[in-house]
């Protein structure tokens, strides 16, 4: 009788998994060839994303990230602690810097680079498409370059990735175990961030479709690898057992929001894959994940279901959610290098399958100008942000809309020597960080509203703030805020500072004097200094209901 781990018998033309034949390789030195030019490219592109990291400053959600790698909290609010731990790991080795906060998504690109070239490899045992695989990434925007901007999807891709190549070690290994690995690596996957969840289809398509699911579901290895999984990810769950369940009542705001049907929104979601994956390589990954869904589900083979399932099914998610919200440009981010392999892999096994000369020339033919034109685009976007002096896109462009919060800084900088103020508040969390890390502890920042993201910080100083003047930095209109009828501070204008990048403004900013209040760094669930916004309109509800 046929195992359930060998390839069904329709797939052993169409070299399977576990059967790729060596036929299909190429000579020793042909190999060779492209492995050195993928590993040049490669490290070409590293430098340039170490450049990019070192020369670019801070964008605010980086700077309110390297702010939680300063905290010995178990979560926060916004997102499990693997974000923290990342940029931890590149400041303890490069400091405060820039290069610091991003280092760890430098290297998170080249872990996944190696994990995709080792599932491709051994699904397919063909160095040129090995090659295709590792280069895909290189030639999408978010990843060639923007891998280098931290961010909890850089935290939570290389551990996604390693959860996949654990279950294709499985398939060809039918070795147990390696389930135990795949659980320890969601758990961490987990820990990162809360979409990783979105791979649970993948997963349970991938034990229940196969021949083999009667042999796993009485296995204990998959029960053992969900609380394997739940173990890793068990910080988050005590933080938020000891904190209402935050995060998640947080997360269940932002998910199930709908604002109306608008087909803008759904064109912007549409508009980021192509920006962010490639205008070429988007149309290649999707007809790529087609083929192998469609083989996948037809065959019932494991590693086809599981490559395909973990892509379409948030792409699909995501795009039904743009219908009525608009979609992060980030969020989509963790599912496409599997979506790299399965477009990869598919291009090895249509020749295997008999299908026409002319499709897969013409297959080959658009992943390598995927990969060709992607990666000029990226040195091109890259070139603009570091060499070029204009701003094609005014206030819109994503970097210069977050840059010149120095300006801001020296403002305020101006304001505590002329004044003699001792602190600096804030009502909004990305100027909280910016001057968090503009200052870099000489001076303590305070963000006075939204209190509930700051749970279980340390102090910041309370000593140098009580019964001292502080300075309030804020965007306009926030100074006008109703918010300020709660807070009984004497408050005196000394004036404006406009955050500028490339000749372009874009916001204002109020500097003002406050004196006769200490700020609460811990006010009760009920203040509304505690809620942040979108749970603020949740509190109201529950305060009416």
């Amino acid at each position: 009788m046929r195992s359930a781990l060998t390839p069904p018998p329709r797939l052993a033309k169409s070299a399977a998994v576990t059967t790729a034949p060596d036929t299909a390789m190429p000579s020793q030195r042909a190999a060779r060839r492209p492995l050195v030019v993928a590993v040049l490219v490669i490290a070409a592109m590293t430098l340039l994303r170490i450049v990019y990291a070192s020369g670019i400053e801070l964008r605010t959600d980086e700077a309110y990230y390297w702010t939680w790698s300063k905290e010995a909290a178990l979560s926060f609010l916004d997102h499990p602690p693997g974000i923290a731990w990342l940029i931890r790991f590149g400041t303890a080795i490069f400091g405060d810097t820039t290069l610091g906060v991003r280092f760890g998504g430098i290297v998170a690109m080249l872990v996944t680079q190696l994990l995709l070239a080792d599932i491709v490899h051994r699904v397919t045992r063909d160095i040129r498409v090995v090659v295709i695989a590792v280069l895909m990434p290189e030639a999408a925007l978010y990843y060639g370059l923007l891998m280098a901007k931290v961010a909890p999807d850089v935290a939570m891709i290389p551990f996604a990735v390693a959860m996949m190549w654990s279950l294709v070690r499985l398939v060809q290994s039918g070795n147990g175990r390696w389930w135990l690995a795949a659980g320890l690596f969601a758990g961490l996957a987990m820990l990162s961030k809360f979409t990783a969840i979105m791979f649970a289809p993948a997963v349970a398509a991938f034990l229940l479709v196969p021949d083999w699911r009667w042999r796993w579901l009485r296995s204990p290895y998959p029960y053992l690898a969900v609380l394997v999984a739940i173990a890793m990810f068990s910080p988050v769950l005590i933080w938020n057992a000891q904190h209402d369940w935050a995060s998640f009542r947080f997360q269940g705001v932002r998910a199930t929001a709908s604002y109306g049907i608008s087909l803008r929104t759904v064109g912007d979601y549409i508009g980021l894959q192509f920006g962010l994956v490639g205008f070429v390589m988007l149309p290649v990954v999707l007809s790529g994940l087609a083929m192998t869904a469609w083989r996948g589900y037809r065959t019932r083979e494991p590693v086809a279901i599981l490559l395909s399932t973990a892509v379409l099914v948030p792409f699909l998610y995501f795009l039904a959610k743009s219908l009525t919200l608009r979609v992060g440009d980030t969020w989509p981010m963790f599912m496409w290098p599997v979506g790299f392999a399965a477009a990869a892999v598919n291009l090895a096994l249509l020749p295997k399958e008999g299908w026409s000369a002319r499709l897969i020339r013409s297959s080959l033919f658009w992943a390598k100008t995927a990969v060709v034109s992607g990666i000029a685009f990226v040195v091109i976007v890259f070139l603009y942000y570091v060499a070029a002096p204009w701003n094609f896109l005014g206030k819109i462009d994503p970097v210069g809309a977050e840059a010149g919060y120095e300006q801001v800084a020296a403002r305020a900088q101006a304001a505590l020597d002329e004044t003699g103020a001792t602190w600096i508040a804030t009502t909004d969390y990305r100027t909280y960080a910016m001057m968090r890390w503009l200052f870099r502890g000489r001076v303590p920042v305070i963000e006075i509203n939204e209190r509930g993201r700051f749970q279980d910080f340390r102090d910041p100083g309370i000593d140098r703030i009580r019964g001292h003047a502080g300075i309030y930095v804020g965007r306009e209109p926030d100074n006008r805020s109703s918010l300020w009828e709660a807070i009984p501070a004497q408050r005196e204008q000394l004036g404006q500072v406009k955050r500028h990048w490339r000749g372009v403004p874009t916001d204002t900013y109020a500097i003002e004097k406050l004196t006769g209040w200490t700020p609460e760094l811990s006010p009760p669930k009920d203040s509304p200094l505690f809620w942040w916004r979108v749970l603020a309109g949740e509190f109201k509800r529950r305060m009416l209901s």
